[in-house]
């Protein structure tokens, strides 16, 4: 297995999850797996397939009205497929790469996923598996009882909070409740599980690992742990102070809750903002201005190797110490006593360059599509390429053709980018002769 995957991480990547979208979106066209007992549209389906194998939460259609129970445990096997698999081929990857470069990248490498057994892909698996299903059974131990409690039934209770655990931890963000999360949205203890399970699902799996092994124990962590823990702990504080500042006397969002709730619910919508994509109000009724912050965090996403989209926290952490090096005078960026590469500031300014052209590029698509101005089709745009789910109400209004529009968008922000960043990472060849300078003005 470690062989085939290392001939082409990107090829088996982009194949395999293009499989598993085929075989989700034959499911989903089943008849058993609506309500209604007629076949979805195709495009539906492939949409829907999409968003849940990339755990993404976009949908066209209600998952709780349009779909059956079968429907639904279908789109909760692609979501913990699709997450599971993204966990797996990104760790996969990892350890492919590391066998592409030399001795000391590769030591850099063994200190970034910290696992101390670089090569033991089974073990790395399994590691991966079990992790995931520790955290969603916690979750569960919470939501279950919880949602018991709340719902009509027992049996739907139980059914809710399973789904909701094991979305949460994904970063899925799909709902089957009708109208959402607002109908149970008041309640805290479902708030903050949810929250506690998009934040650890969003860190990574190296993260994970390094803290349950060094807990807190700062010094021991990894450079890229402290990088990530460090940038999301910082975007999840500025968004919730941005989004709390910006809609704490808005009277379709927060204006009418008491201030616990308006703390509660800011806190919520920030951690939401970057890779859950669950919501208690509706995005479309915030003022502009959230959009754009919300558009700002959703790019930036949450750790490598996690079920979270964007370009990565770890990714804009290097841009960033790039630009303050730069700003110092500085020939090389540093962080925690430790040199970043060249090489690492070149493929991060790639991601981020492939990333805002395929948002612009679906972006003035939808707008053609659509004939919408732009803070639709742009947020749209951002959501499905993060992955995150938040939803001005465009997916639901698309023709077909937004919808394929979206879903390859959904594709390449969850596969494209991670194999592309591994292929930039594996083509890094020596030169024999070098040209002679050119300097051209910058600015």
């Amino acid at each position: 297995m470690s062989r085939l995957v290392g001939s082409s991480p990107p090829r088996i990547a982009l194949l395999a999850f293009a499989v598993v979208i085929a075989v989700f979106t034959a499911l989903l066209m089943m008849p058993w797996a609506t309500a209604s007992g007629r076949s979805a549209q195709f495009h539906d389906a492939v949409f829907v397939a999409t968003s849940a194998v990339s755990v993404t939460g976009l949908i066209s259609v209600n998952t709780a009205e349009h779909w059956s129970l079968a429907g639904q445990i279908v789109i909760l096997a692609a979501i913990q497929i699709g997450g599971l698999g993204i966990l797996t081929l990104a760790t996969l990857v990892a350890v492919s790469v590391t066998h592409h470069l030399g001795l000391r990248t590769r030591l850099v490498a063994q200190e970034g996923m910290a696992t101390g057994r670089l090569g033991e892909v089974g073990s790395l698996i399994k590691t991966v598996v079990v992790c995931s299903v520790v955290v969603e059974a916690a979750l569960a131990a919470v939501l279950v009882p919880r949602m018991m409690m709340l719902d009509e039934s027992p049996a739907v209770g139980a059914w809710h909070g399973l789904f909701y655990s094991i979305s949460a931890f994904n970063n899925a963000g799909f709902v089957i409740h009708p109208e959402g999360l607002a109908g149970i949205g008041h309640d805290p203890v479902v708030l903050w599980t949810i929250m506690v399970g998009v934040f650890l699902g969003s860190l990574g799996f190296p993260v994970l690992l390094v803290l349950w092994r060094c807990r807190w124990h700062f010094t021991k962590w990894s450079l890229h742990t402290k990088l990530t823990m460090q940038v999301t702990v910082l975007l999840m504080v500025l968004g919730a102070v941005a989004y709390a500042l910006l809609e704490w006397h808005h009277a379709d969002t927060m204006g009418d809750m008491t201030i616990w709730e308006k703390l509660q619910n800011s806190l919520f919508a920030s951690i939401m903002m970057r890779s859950g994509g669950f919501s208690v109000v509706d995005n479309i009724m915030e003022h502009s201005e959230t959009m754009l912050v919300t558009n700002a965090l959703m790019f930036v996403g949450g750790g490598s190797a996690s079920t979270a989209g964007g370009i990565k926290v770890t990714t804009f952490a290097v841009i960033l110490l790039a630009f303050l090096a730069e700003a110092r005078g500085q020939e090389e960026s540093t962080a925690h006593g430790r040199t970043i590469p060249a090489q690492a500031v070149r493929v991060a300014i790639s991601v981020v360059a492939v990333s805002a052209t395929l948002i612009l590029v679906s972006t003035l698509a939808l707008i053609m599509i659509a004939g919408e101005d732009l803070e639709r089709p742009l947020f749209e745009s951002i959501s499905a390429f993060a992955t995150v789910g938040l939803t001005s109400g465009l997916s639901a209004e698309l023709p077909p053709s937004g919808l394929y529009v979206l879903s390859g968008l959904m594709f390449a922000g969850r596969v494209g980018i991670m194999t592309f960043a591994a292929a930039l990472t594996i083509r890094h060849s020596g030169t024999r002769y070098r040209y002679p300078e050119g300097r051209p003005i910058i600015g």
